[in-house]
């Protein structure tokens, strides 16, 4: 399970370093490749985590959270009763009645439906309501800015849509590519000028009315935008397939490059590639496919699995697999691209067979295509990621140099972490060589278990050429990306998860009898101790590379980013880093005292230019707890700032909310943290105790120091997303939001083993100060959490009820034997940890639930290990033990809801359970 997801799609996660942007495809498929603005630097709000510590960073962007238009409201009509209602959908609900003071009475035996999708009350709707400010992207030169137009919360009906589950993807056969994908409103461009204010604003004219823009790119040069173009959906005529457009920069004058009915975009796996200034490879449809394939009214045959060969086979619960014959013919039928070379002029012209290309990756030098495709046979018990995959080197205009790699069928994968797939992987351009491919081949098979020395080997070699790949690295954990800089200079990081340990090393590519280097060898969930990423620059070949600076006493110089965590908080900052000495010189820190401040782009690395720091200009973010994030440019060598951006608050209402980052510690000594937010104008001597919404999601650690680190920053901005426990805000509660729940394994003891008591001992000791402060009534505190933050809530009012008056759990699991090959960060299999498997999982103790507990789980959740029989089946056991419960199931809604009605009905149903029970 995943916990709070991001907001946004299109990203793309390297281990223990920063990613590396580069020109590459527009692509929404979320794998190593960098993808879409990543000629420039793509900008906005998002509510995203990291992963065990790691850097996250946004590297494209093709589909939007659904959220308002910044010029545009939409809502659903109003009525007196505060109800929506749709012909086509309904929601199905059950309930438990009570009494009026919260407590049991009967249960309801029979399921009834609801007669219409609720609103919640209007301080909620308000702020849900409210107009987002635009995605800004900027040029490859940092010259010109987009501001992308976003919208409100689709209507459900968008997700109504024809919809089929293949393969682990979800496609929309009418568009022929991935379903319910959001989309820009508009684009306009204005100038940054030399000192940093803005130009006039223009427009993207020339576009079709209500078109939808997705896969927004820059080219090298900046002279032009690429996008697609959906057309608003006629009523009965079929939806349009994806067209190509593209933009020129100074005028603003936008075209349609290639489009229906000859070449519709496909874009399944990817959508296009700036290939060089003028020129593009696109993914389109085949023209002469035919109609899509037909299910046989009367099947050929059983469906047979077999492991007659006896096998050992362990997969998670993945979703919307292939089941058979007919799905594989439709996954080849919409996932087949043919491949088009396109000029900004207007000009195509298809290149090499037609395939499932995953992957189309120009080099730097625009004179090779590096690509990717799966092929058959196809699984049915993994998703498409792990079929069959090619990997092919060809010229630009479509002549086959050589096959690279063909790796078969991956079904076998052990399930600990740091397992991977045999043979080359990763295989990726050099961004400091013009057409120079490196890859990894494992030396374990795979399997982490395997004890060898060196367990990952790094290969390179020049493409086009018949020389024989050279050994350029080797590691001892598992690899885990590098950042090139040139032919001195270059960083390879690795890492294994069972320490948490992660290294970076430091080597010169161009003298590989150098002996490496170490830079950093540190646990990744030590925050304090986190050196930063290095800051990358951009070349004259359009890709980028390690930024280079030399220092004052002439040496050259990394210049490092870090979030940089205290135990008083987050002080982001940007250090010089001495290659040679390791030495460190700070030359700039966010404010420590008012504002939270963070690093954004590097606004200075002039193409073939040598870097200074007196010459530096960067483009940081500034927020406050009342102040929205703003963005402004800071130079040197005076450290002069200009504002950037002037956003609007965008909930009022809340700005003067109070928010604070508390401290307080568990009975056995592990310090936890907790950020409690409190209505504005609420004074504790004079209001008193107010009830208390609780949100979590646990997380494992294998040090007990680590898990007490101080994580967040106390002048940070409080964003509200759409179903935030911070809206019960403008309800008048308090809120403690992400209480830490470290479940902490040490040395060889396993964290889910002591999962039990370590839960209950942070829940126990968050009430206590909470209640201690005095901002919490202590009968009138509700637990609530989404994903694995609903398993925890489920758990605590099994062993910790006396704690809280109710729960709300959120597209949960609760039964861990349906998930039996692992879980969140638990490896070992049921038949392993057969008695941590049950004791974690609530719905062995349901009879022991006397709290009420409302369910929301969306009716096509296609996250692994939350099918949404989870919900149902706990359900069913709970109301069979006579508990207060209440399930709701949102029609065509995943792990996460998206649609308008579907976000306001659950958050009517949270506020109306709030309010019945707390």
């Amino acid at each position: 399970m995943s916990g709070s997801s991001s907001k946004l799609l299109g990203f793309s996660r390297l281990s223990s370093c920063c990613a590396l942007p580069r020109r590459g495809a527009a692509s929404h498929w979320m794998s190593r490749r960098i993808s879409s603005s990543n000629s420039g630097f793509l900008l906005g709000f998002f509510s995203g985590k990291s992963y065990n510590n790691n850097k996250v960073l946004w590297v494209g962007l093709q589909s939007l959270p659904p959220i308002s238009s910044p010029f545009l409201i939409l809502s659903p009509p109003r009525s007196p009763s505060r109800r929506t209602t749709s012909s086509s959908l309904f929601l199905r609900s059950i309930s438990a009645s009570s009494t009026s003071n919260g407590s049991s009475t009967t249960s309801s035996t029979t399921g009834t439906s609801g007669d219409g999708y609720e609103l919640p009350v209007q301080e909620i709707m308000e702020i849900v309501d409210a107009p987002p400010s635009p995605v800004l992207s900027f040029s490859p030169k940092r010259d010109e800015i987009l501001f992308l137009q976003r919208r409100s919360l689709p209507p459900l009906a968008e997700f109504a849509r024809p919809e089929l589950k293949l393969a682990g993807l979800r496609i929309d056969p009418a568009y022929n590519g991935r379903s319910r994908m959001s989309f820009y409103t508009g684009i306009s461009i204005r100038k940054l000028l030399e000192e940093g204010a803005l130009g006039p604003e223009r427009f993207i004219s020339g576009l079709p009315e209500g078109s939808k823009i997705n896969f927004v790119s820059w080219s090298p040069d900046g002279q032009h935008l690429a996008f697609s173009i959906r057309t608003v959906d006629q009523e009965e005529e079929p939806s349009s397939l994806l067209s190509l457009w593209v933009a020129d920069v100074s005028t603003g004058y936008a075209r349609e490059l290639i489009g229906p009915p000859q070449y519709g975009l496909n874009t399944t796996f990817g959508s296009y590639s700036w290939v060089d200034d003028t020129t593009l490879v696109v993914c389109t449809i085949p023209e002469l496919r035919g109609t899509a394939p037909k299910k046989p009214l009367i099947p050929a045959g059983p469906k047979i699995q077999s492991n007659e060969q006896k096998l050992l086979i362990q997969n998670r619960t993945y979703q919307d697999l292939l089941k058979d014959k007919h799905d594989e013919d439709l996954f080849d039928y919409y996932a087949t691209t043919q491949l088009v070379l396109v000029s900004i002029h207007g000009e195509a012209q298809p290149i090499g067979p037609a395939a499932v290309y995953t992957s189309v990756d120009p080099s730097p030098d625009a004179n090779f295509l590096l690509i990717e495709s799966v092929h058959r046979p196809y699984s049915y018990i993994v998703p498409c990621g792990r079929f069959p995959k090619k990997v092919e080197l060809w010229r630009r205009d479509g002549e086959f140099v050589k096959e690279i790699c063909d790796l078969p069928l991956a079904e076998d994968i052990p399930i600990a972490f740091n397992s991977t797939r045999k043979g080359r992987r990763g295989i990726d351009w050099r961004s400091d060589k013009p057409s120079t491919l490196y890859w990894v081949e494992t030396q374990d098979g795979g399997d982490p278990k395997v004890d060898v020395s060196p367990r990952d080997i790094v290969y390179a070699e020049e493409a086009g050429t018949d020389t024989e790949p050279q050994i350029i690295a080797k590691t001892d954990l598992r690899f885990g990306g590098i950042v090139w800089g040139d032919e001195t200079l270059a960083l390879v990081y690795e890492s294994w998860y069972k320490t948490r340990c992660t290294r970076t090393w430091c080597f010169s590519p161009g003298d590989l009898s150098r002996v490496p280097r170490l830079l950093f060898d540190r646990s990744y969930e030590d925050v304090y101790s986190d050196p930063g990423s290095p800051i990358m620059r951009r070349t004259s070949l359009g890709t980028y590379v390690l930024a280079q600076f030399q220092n004052s006493a002439g040496r050259n110089s990394l210049l490092l980013s870090g979030g940089g965590a205290t135990p008083d908080g987050n002080i982001p900052f940007l250090d010089l880093y001495d290659i040679e000495t390791s030495e460190k010189q700070r030359i700039w820190e966010s404010d420590k005292e008012k504002y939270y401040e963070k690093f954004t782009a590097l606004m200075s690395d002039k193409l073939d230019m040598d870097l200074r720091v007196d010459d530096l200009k960067i483009l940081i973010s500034r927020e406050s707890q009342t102040q929205p994030p703003q963005y402004y440019l800071r130079s040197w060598p005076d450290q002069r700032e200009t504002q950037i951006t002037d956003f609007p608050h965008p909930y009022p209402q809340l700005a003067n909310l109070k928010k604070e980052i508390i401290r307080y510690e568990r009975s056995d000594g592990v310090q936890l943290t907790a950020t409690l937010y409190l209505p504005p104008a609420y004074e504790p001597a004079k209001d008193g105790p107010l009830p208390m919404l609780m949100w979590a999601y646990p997380r494992e650690f294998k040090s007990k120091d680590n898990a007490g680190q101080m994580r967040g920053s106390p002048n940070a901005f409080a964003g509200i997303g759409s179903t935030s426990p911070l809206l019960w805000l403008a309800r008048g509660f308090a809120i403690l939001d992400g209480p830490t729940m470290p479940i902490i394994g040490e040395g060889e003891e396993e964290a889910n083993d002591r999962y039990v008591s370590q839960l209950v001992a942070s829940a126990q000791a968050a009430v206590d100060e909470a209640v201690r402060r005095g901002v919490a009534h202590p009968k009138r505190i509700a637990i609530g959490g989404h994903s694995y933050g609903a398993f925890m809530t489920a758990n605590l009012l099994v062993h910790a009820a006396d704690l809280f008056c109710c729960g709300i759990g959120r597209s949960g699991a609760y039964n861990r034997t349906l998930t039996p090959f692992g879980f969140q960060s638990e490896e070992r299999t049921l038949w392993e940890a057969r008695e941590t498997y049950i004791e974690m999982s609530p719905f062995m103790l349901a009879d022991r639930i006397t709290k009420p507990l409302l369910l929301i789980h969306g009716e096509d959740d296609n996250n692994s290990g939350t099918l949404t029989i989870q919900s149902e089946r706990f359900f069913s056991a709970l109301k069979g033990q006579g508990a207060l419960c209440r399930l709701v199931l949102l029609p065509l809604e995943s792990h996460g809801y998206q649609g308008h009605e579907s976000v306001m009905h659950c958050l009517w149903e949270m506020d109306r359970w709030l309010q019945k029970f707390c």
